[in-house]
């Protein structure tokens, strides 16, 4: 009997660790002290949430334009939608232990939308459409994108880590207008000398597009359509996200027009999401891929995505790590990664202690704080 009852508890309890909230129906809430969290650090975190919200504007035509005002000649180019307040929801085993705000609101997510993106690499690399991420993008896009000596480097490697120093002109944007130096010479930054591909990390929209425009290029089909039947609708995710491109991103893809969507809104587009869905997408992550038995993405690829790059010890594929320059200061634990967004959009993947944080708009430099407060509630 007694090894009966310990068998029935060890799959009790594993059954409780692989909790997935199903589609259309409620998310389960539980009692954060029955899942070993402590309710009122746990409420510490989220009067943290609620005091220290994103200082930019809510209309996010005008953060953005204010947020990227020493770019030359930037321009809204996507549509973009005035936000909430502060809003998030913490996971623990799978369960809802907190949240606040509207969660099911439906926002910009900025540059987690990156995230999303390489998780669309991800996916074709686990269906052998592309054979090794070190392949050159030039054997797959042949349209002339990565043509010439030095975009001819660049691998799929390259664009994940943001280390392809890619050059040129897409959709009307230069690769030098994105995030300039903020001092010297505009002339002397266009007519820099090239870094070798993998070599040097820069953050830069243009290049994050190109990736875009290079898987739809593999896949044959919009991105957003990709993203819904292989990923969001398994996970049970809503109808009410879109994702979106510049205006004028528009392409001809086997007789009809495609658009190119963005990797982040810093001209506007991007992923338009609630922090509900976002929760479902980090909590696949935190399940090494893997949703109700149905391994959706590889644990191998999630593997690749918390390594970090060789240009950027902080940096893997579009998701960012607790490492080097990034390490938040009250968190220890280097196996933390996380999507991260302009204004304060957040996935914190946190496997160590099955708990995935979503925020939205709270100032970017409090989320160290905030995932220290969250920790601290672990019994």
């Amino acid at each position: 009997m007694r090894v009966f009852l310990a068998f029935f508890l060890v799959l009790n309890l594993s059954a409780q660790a692989q909790y997935f909230p199903p589609a259309a129906a409620i998310w389960q809430n539980k009692d954060p002290n029955s899942l070993g969290l402590s309710a009122p650090r746990l409420n510490d975190a989220l009067a943290f949430a609620g005091q220290h919200e994103y200082s930019g504007s809510r209309d996010l035509r005008m953060a953005i334009l204010e947020g990227f005002k020493n770019e030359p000649y930037h321009e809204i180019l996507g549509p973009t939608k005035k936000r909430g307040g502060p809003t998030g929801l913490i996971l623990k085993s799978g369960y809802i232990v907190a949240q606040w705000g509207d969660i099911d609101r439906v926002d910009m997510t900025f540059s987690v939308t990156k995230s999303f993106l390489s998780t669309i690499y991800g996916l074709a690399e686990d269906r052998d459409m592309i054979s090794d991420i070190d392949d050159f993008v030039a054997n797959y896009v042949w349209d002339g994108t990565f043509e010439g000596a030095h975009n001819g480097q660049v691998t799929w490697r390259h664009l994940l880590t943001q280390s392809s120093d890619w050059s040129g002109a897409f959709f009307g944007v230069q690769d030098w207008a994105d995030r300039p130096p903020k001092t010297g010479s505009l002339d002397d930054w266009k007519n820099r000398d090239f870094k070798t591909p993998g070599t040097f990390f820069e953050y830069n929209d243009v290049r994050v597009n190109v990736l875009a425009y290079s898987l739809l290029q593999v896949w044959r089909r919009s991105l957003p359509e990709v993203l819904k039947t292989e990923l969001m609708d398994p996970i049970g995710a809503t109808s009410t996200w879109r994702w979106y491109g510049y205006d004028r991103a528009w392409t001809d893809l086997d007789g009809y027009k495609v658009q190119t969507v963005s990797g982040g809104g810093h001209s506007g587009g991007g992923l338009f999401i609630s922090a509900r869905d976002q929760a479902r997408f980090g909590l696949l992550f935190s399940r090494n891929g893997s949703w109700e038995g149905k391994q959706l993405l590889s644990g191998n690829w999630i593997d690749q995505v918390r390594t970090s790059s060789q240009a950027n010890e902080s940096y893997g594929y579009m998701w960012w790590l607790n490492k080097g320059d990034r390490k938040w200061a009250g968190v220890s634990d280097e196996s933390i990664y996380y999507a991260s967004g302009f204004g304060g959009n957040f996935i914190v993947i946190d496997n160590k202690n099955d708990l995935v944080i979503v925020t939205r708009w709270l100032e970017p430099s409090q989320i160290g704080t905030m995932v220290e407060l969250v920790q601290k509630a672990v019994k």
